[in-house]
């Protein structure tokens, strides 16, 4: 029997399916925005370009090289650059649409309800989440997140994203927690495995797409019904 008290989930694809639903998301606008009429010529090469772009805007704004909206002013802008089209409207009616109709999704990974409702009767669960309050506070309510968690901590509050070890020792005092009866679960190795290691939290690295990676994470697992068998 483990001792952990404590278990602490990232929120985009650990818990939140975000590839589904900004697939889903992504595809809505390309049509209704007839993007094909401008020259991208199938939604394929649009959500392809996208989202090289968007984690590379991601990655800079994780490591503090650029703000929020400059995220979300680039992202779309950047995309269409790529495709041939210089065109900060569109960009931006297509940014609009985004932010208002992604949070709303609600398809949720493999098994996470189920997963937290077992969980739910004997530990005390937490968010920590690098995501935008606004969003990501839409997307636990619209998907039935929101009443298994006692705390949401998300970044954008604290000052600090993932993997930096302040906003994993502001969670473990808000939560009053010790971090030897706590656990982090995250698909992010960086972010959500290497930020609770550096604080001595055990971690449970989700490898959902059952890949090879080398890592030191306490546990992993590619289904969220492993949890229960760790715990």
């Amino acid at each position: 029997m483990t001792n952990y008290k404590h278990i602490f989930f990232d929120l985009d694809r650990t818990l939140w399916d975000f590839d589904y639903n900004s697939k889903k998301t992504l595809k809505d606008i390309y049509n209704y925005l007839n993007l094909n009429n401008y020259g991208i010529k199938n939604f394929k090469l649009f959500i392809s370009v996208y989202k090289k772009v968007n984690y590379n805007l991601w990655i800079k704004y994780r490591d503090g090289v650029i703000t929020k909206q400059e995220l979300r002013s680039n992202r779309f802008k950047n995309t269409l650059s790529m495709l041939g089209l210089n065109d900060k409207l569109l960009a931006k009616d297509i940014s609009s649409l985004y932010i208002q109709n992604s949070p709303v999704q609600t398809k949720l990974m493999p098994n996470a309800k189920k997963v937290l409702n077992e969980l739910k009767k004997n530990y005390k669960l937490h968010i920590i989440t690098n995501g935008f309050k606004e969003v990501q506070i839409i997307k636990m309510k619209k998907s039935g997140l929101i009443n298994y968690f006692e705390n949401i901590i998300i970044s954008e509050e604290i000052g600090c994203l993932k993997p930096n070890k302040k906003i994993f020792l502001f969670a473990l005092k808000l939560c009053n927690a010790k971090k030897e009866e706590s656990l982090m679960v995250g698909d992010d190795l960086k972010s959500d495995i290497y930020g609770a290691m550096q604080v001595g939290i055990d971690q449970v690295f989700y490898n959902y797409k059952n890949k090879s990676f080398l890592n030191n994470a306490t546990y992993e697992i590619n289904n969220l019904l492993g949890l229960l068998n760790i715990i």
